[in-house]
């Protein structure tokens, strides 16, 4: 299976760079291109990528834009900020707007095509640096205080997957855990997504570690 990606940058020598880059690889193809990210829901309605690589600040519409518009799309990529800076409100912002990830372009080759690889499975990525920033912030509890009352929703069951999902587990690890199928993992995490009113599994993993599960 190829993945298909979509790559919006303004600055041309790094959207060619990580096109080579990819490009590279014999499973992923980079289909477009772009340097803003208004073109974004044109692009993926033309070329239904898997992933969306954006950066996070552009001219006109930025990576957190580009991101709240693919989230709302039926069938929407995954899409994963591509930047330089790795400040606090950028990276909760981006994930709170249906980001699946957070990468650092100092990545390397190799950490980026397998980020890619990861994302295209409809999983999160976060660099290591940015993941140790998350956590701080939420051993600070700097985050929204609704998260128990929305977890208390949940079924056990969904709760054992959603707490899963916050660590970091894939499906196929967690269906080995419950001792179930990926398709049973999978409904389930739709429905927790649906009882949460979260875009993704990473604002899944938001919520739960919001509500102290973690």
């Amino acid at each position: 299976m190829t993945v298909k990606v979509v790559l919006l940058d303004d600055e041309k020598l790094v959207r060619k760079g990580i096109r080579m880059i990819l490009q590279a690889e014999p499973d992923i193809q980079v289909v477009a291109d772009g340097d803003d990210g208004s073109v974004a829901v044109d692009l993926v309605a033309e070329h239904r990528p898997d992933v969306v690589l954006t950066d996070i600040q552009m001219p006109r519409v930025g990576g957190l834009e580009v991101a709240r518009r693919l989230a709302a799309l039926p069938d929407s990529p995954a899409v994963a900020v591509l930047t330089t800076f790795d400040v606090d409100e950028y990276v909760y912002a981006a994930l709170q707007h249906g980001a699946s990830g957070f990468l650092l372009k100092d990545t390397s080759p190799r950490e980026l095509a397998d980020a890619v690889r990861v994302l295209a499975r409809g999983e999160a990525m976060l660099s290591p640096r940015i993941t140790t920033k998350l956590l701080a912030t939420f051993a600070a509890g700097a985050v929204a205080p609704q998260a128990r009352s929305r977890m208390a929703e949940l079924t056990a069951r969904e709760r054992e997957v959603a707490v899963a999902v916050a660590q970091g587990h894939s499906n196929s690890e967690i269906a080995t855990y419950l001792f179930v199928s990926q398709s049973t993992v999978k409904v389930h995490l739709s429905r927790i997504m649906t009882k949460l009113d979260a875009a993704n599994r990473t604002q899944v993993a938001l919520i739960t570690h919001d509500a102290g599960l973690t």
